[in-house]
């Protein structure tokens, strides 16, 4: 089979390898759609890929071609997202139903051959089957709006209760809907583009405040007459939101960091003791999984993307790229701003 195989820093060739045959247990499919996610790019343009060769490849839908031996839940033709994080389910962390937190995991797509190519393996949980209501493309977003979910979760999210979004990017667009579709009484999304904002609103958010406006923290104050959001959900892993959100938070808020930083970061007394006056609740969120695995969060992501209720729009994805032209694809983020949106790689376009 065809595939976009990584052989170093700046190295990903479109060439012939072994296509993979599902042992028992596990299930052959066919890709559609992957989605290339911000932590693949350091693995081709940088230094973080686990070793070479590698397929990367963890955000993806396809059609399941053939099943290995004792697997029941699927069959060939359905259609179906990929779970990327197998996890050993023995570790203390496996056994609490804390998948995300395992300590002997593999990884699709990073750790193990994933869905740069024409066909991937996976253990059989690790395709979930998604209806004919949902798109192959809205497939290969299952595993963001997976993640925006489990942020959502990591506190006691009620409904009728104000929530601030910051980052509008793909995570925090799925986490703005997530709020609205569990109950929330009022959404803002906080971004420094427009155009993003513009989307949110689209997609359900009550506001959209371009924070590089001088008096956008006034603003936003206002919306909440004073008392600031009950919940703020950091999508960015910047230091402005992380700080940003601290800030926002109303008194007894819960805050939750679902972005992950690249740089270090560091609070000034003043800023610290928001938390200590506000006494908010501060966690984190790592990926998107909870028992039985894979979880709620896939289950509901099927559910709501056939309902329509999650919402998509095609201006998510900022461009189709085949396969065969995978390594333009990555020439792409060498310069910043090029790629306003998720690229995805199509799996059937190698003519």
């Amino acid at each position: 089979m065809k595939a976009g195989v990584v052989h170093a820093r700046e190295d990903i060739r479109f060439e012939d390898i072994e296509k993979p045959v599902p042992k028992a247990g596990q299930v052959l499919i066919k890709v559609k759609y992957t989605g290339i996610c911000g932590s693949d790019v350091p693995r081709v343009n940088g230094d973080a890929c686990h070793f070479y060769p590698n397929v990367l490849g963890h955000e993806f839908s396809g059609v399941i071609e053939e099943v290995g031996e004792g697997v029941t839940s699927l069959k060939t033709g359905d259609r179906v997202a990929g779970v990327p994080l197998v996890p050993c389910l023995e570790c203390e962390d496996c056994q609490k139903g804390n998948y995300s937190l395992c300590k002997h995991y593999s990884f699709i797509g990073s750790r193990e051959f994933g869905s740069f190519a024409e066909y991937v393996v996976v253990p059989e949980k690790n395709a979930v089957k998604f209806e004919d209501e949902v798109s192959f493309e809205q497939g290969a977003f299952f595993e963001p709006a997976t993640v925006a979910l489990h942020g959502l979760k990591r506190v006691p999210y009620q409904g009728g209760k104000t929530v601030a979004i910051l980052g509008g990017g793909t995570i925090g667009l799925f986490t703005m809907q997530w709020a609205k579709i569990f109950g929330a009484k009022k959404v803002v999304v906080f971004d420094i583009n427009d155009a993003r904002l513009d989307l949110a609103k689209k997609l359900g958010a009550d506001e959209g405040i371009n924070t590089l406006a001088d008096d956008f923290m006034q603003v936003a104050m206002d919306m909440t007459e004073g008392r600031g959001f009950d919940y703020i959900y950091e999508t960015a892993g910047n230091t402005i939101t992380m700080k940003m959100a601290f800030e926002l938070a109303a008194n007894k808020a819960n805050v939750c960091f679902i972005g992950t930083p690249t740089k270090e970061i560091s609070f000034s007394v003043k800023e610290w003791e928001n938390m200590n006056r506000k006494e908010f609740t501060l966690t984190g969120s790592w990926m998107s999984y909870s028992a039985p695995f894979p979880g709620e969060e896939w289950a509901l992501t099927a559910h709501y993307f056939k309902t329509g209720e999650l919402k998509f729009d095609e201006s998510l994805i900022f461009k189709k790229v085949p396969l065969k032209d995978i390594a333009s694809a990555f020439e792409m983020y060498k310069t910043q701003g090029t790629v306003k949106g998720k690229l995805l790689i199509d799996s059937e376009g190698i003519e």
